[in-house]
């Protein structure tokens, strides 16, 4: 996949994003760290601009371009 990326500079947001994470992987709870603030690590939204899928039922390795 090739991608851009940007920083996530709006601090709702970057909650949010560290909230979803935490969400997805609850094992982390015990662990007994403390959660990261946004000041605490640097965000970054990607947006895809190619992606290659891979596609077996067309041959081995077979892949599609996907521009976006």
């Amino acid at each position: 996949m090739a991608a851009r990326a940007q920083v996530v500079v709006d601090p709702t947001e970057a909650e949010k994003a560290l909230r979803l994470l935490m969400l997805k992987y609850p094992q982390q709870a015990s662990l007994k760290l403390p959660i990261p603030t946004p000041a605490d690590v640097r965000i970054f939204r990607v947006t895809p601009t190619v992606i290659s899928v891979l596609d077996y039922s067309k041959g081995f390795a077979h892949t599609d371009l996907v521009t976006c």
